[in-house]
């Protein structure tokens, strides 16, 4: 669902010693030490394609049995449903991934904002994190998006940033962390969370 060649580039990157496979072969994601799942467009059309391609156990066995980096739509994934298109997700995490409203506005100026939201915005992080390692509380980061996670169990929030209200944009659990915005256009901290990624040992 988008942006697979980017964010293979950014991990080779990161990692030149490690295979990174760019696979929709679920034979390939059993076998993968750590998984990464990106994406970007919507949602209804990235939950059809993980059952058209047989990819929806394999995902769920990933994210239940090692590292696992959900990256924008590979985050509002993880959820119970959104509400683009009404969709259920995949339901390893409770929540909802609700919609920026229309009447989106800066609490400070009363201005109003853009849907989606786009550009580079400050991650608050919510505790320490492995993957926070070497990365700056407030560093910046890419986002794109008009959907975000409200999750049920706020101890899932591991980072948080802030377009008209503070929303999270990290959640992690176990060997799980996913993240709203994009490492892969995020330029030295992206790598540096890509580079954490790799290292992880959960």
């Amino acid at each position: 669902m988008g942006n697979l060649r980017s964010v293979s580039k950014a991990l080779e990157h990161v990692a030149p010693e490690a295979e990174v496979l760019v696979t929709s072969d679920p034979a390939s994601i059993r076998a993968a030490e750590r998984v990464v799942v990106p994406g970007q467009g919507a949602m209804p059309d990235c939950m059809r394609e993980l059952d058209a391609r047989g990819l929806r156990a394999p995902v769920i066995d990933a994210a239940g049995s090692k590292p696992f980096l959900g990256i924008c739509i590979g985050l509002q994934m993880l959820f119970d449903r959104s509400e683009e298109g009404g969709v259920a997700g995949l339901g390893l995490l409770a929540g909802t991934v609700r919609r920026f409203a229309q009447d989106l506005r800066d609490p400070a100026s009363g201005a109003r904002l853009k849907v989606p939201h786009m550009g580079w915005n400050e991650v608050m992080q919510a505790g320490s994190h492995a993957l926070w390692g070497g990365i700056g509380d407030g560093a910046r980061f890419y986002f794109v998006h008009s959907y975000y996670a409200d999750e049920s169990d706020h101890a899932l929030a591991s980072g948080r940033s802030r377009y008209g209200l503070v929303f999270t944009c990290a959640v992690a659990r176990a060997n799980i962390f996913a993240v709203q915005f994009h490492p892969e256009k995020s330029q030295a901290a992206g790598l540096q969370l890509l580079r954490n990624f790799v290292h992880w040992r959960p």
